[in-house]
């Protein structure tokens, strides 16, 4: 946008570092690689996704938990975020996410003040000092003498999700941040995103090893008998107002994986419009037919019913994004030194040398009248 850009691609965002020759394959390329990341992320997602909220409805309701609850899960959340996508950015995704900031904010304030506020608080202190003394140690941890597989199955598989939904994220900051600097942008992407994440997993979190702790609910055993998901349900149950607080949650999962989708969606479909101009939507059979696309995917990823899939469909799409990320970084060095570069370079000062002379005389002067 800051550069007058006609359309909103990763590739474009690219051309700082692309040689001219054979530029228009190679960013076909990079489009197509950042498609399938953005679906793999997505897929991954709501891969989890699913049987978490299909795990909250059966404790909600206290029915089995079974396939027909999760595919009910799936075509609720297809309806939703197809019908936000169906109704564009403003009207549809903006309302979304506006209704979802409110449940969070009054969700998480909530957990912490009918919690144990005191024990997560100090508890929130502690951890971020353990996490700065430990950041080297723990994110070069690879565990070459026990050679478990924890590293790589949930710290590459982290990382490899977080790459798969690069493209995503910034298209979509970029795309509703237009009249914003630069500055405004980083500072609040990384400010207010970082803490939001430390704010929910140091509430959600805080609480769940208070439980723990003080054997009011055995979260581990949950945990290895009944799985994460149960653990997510059932601890947010044993909140005061148990199953309204558990609808609240709920609700907010359901809007937060909605937006998340309906995003992506969103993204795609203006990737994959021809002639897109900048600050124009994509049509809306474009949109609603990626919503549809990723809904059918994420209903294979949950009819398979294991996680392995889920890890492998996430590594295999972010490993290609690797190259794209580096040019991305390249070609913003590029751009920023060629568009700002004059504001922040040293500048030389000099001074002819009769007015230095003229300075010189101008001070003895001052000096003897002051004598």
């Amino acid at each position: 946008y800051v550069r007058r850009y006609p359309v909103l691609r990763i590739s474009s965002a690219c051309d700082g570092a692309l040689p001219k020759r054979g530029r228009g394959q190679i960013k076909t390329i990079i489009d197509i690689l950042i498609v399938l990341g953005i679906v793999g992320g997505v897929a991954t997602s709501l891969g989890l996704g699913v049987p978490l909220l299909s795990a909250m409805l059966a404790t909600l309701f206290e029915i089995p938990d079974n396939m027909i609850i999760k595919i009910s899960v799936l075509s609720l959340w297809t309806l939703l975020f197809g019908a936000s996508v169906y109704r564009g950015l403003k009207s549809g995704i903006k309302v979304l996410a506006n209704i979802n900031i409110v449940l969070a904010i009054f969700a998480i304030l909530f957990v912490l003040i009918a919690g144990p506020g005191l024990f997560i608080m100090d508890l929130t202190v502690n951890s971020i000092g353990l996490m700065f003394n430990n950041f080297i140690r723990a994110a070069t941890w690879t565990d070459p003498i026990q050679n478990g597989s924890f590293p790589e199955d949930w710290t590459g598989f982290y990382w490899g999700w977080w790459l798969a939904y690069t493209g995503m994220v910034g298209l979509f900051f970029g795309r509703i941040s237009r009249g914003r600097t630069i500055r405004q942008l980083v500072l609040g992407v990384i400010c207010w995103g970082s803490l939001g994440t430390w704010m929910f997993l140091a509430i959600m979190g805080g609480y769940s090893l208070y439980l723990e702790n003080t054997e009011t609910l055995a979260v581990s055993e949950i945990l290895r008998n009944q799985g994460m998901s149960y653990v997510n349900a059932l601890v947010i149950q044993s909140l005061p107002f148990g199953k309204f607080t558990l609808f609240i949650f709920t609700l907010l999962s359901i809007i937060f994986y909605a937006t998340t989708i309906d995003s992506s969606a969103y993204v795609l479909s203006s990737i994959s419009a021809k002639n897109l101009q900048s600050g124009a939507e994509p049509k809306r059979w474009n949109r609603l037919a990626w919503a549809v696309l990723l809904a059918l995917i994420s209903a294979g990823i949950v009819r398979t019913g294991t996680l392995d899939s889920v890890l492998s469909i996430t590594v295999l799409s972010s490993v290609p994004l690797i190259p794209i990320l580096i040019l991305l970084s390249i070609s913003l060095v590029r751009w920023l030194k060629k568009d700002f570069g004059d504001i922040v370079r040293p500048k030389e000062i000099s001074l002819a040398l009769k007015d230095v002379k003229s300075d010189s005389l101008a001070s003895q002067g001052g000096q003897s009248n002051t004598k």
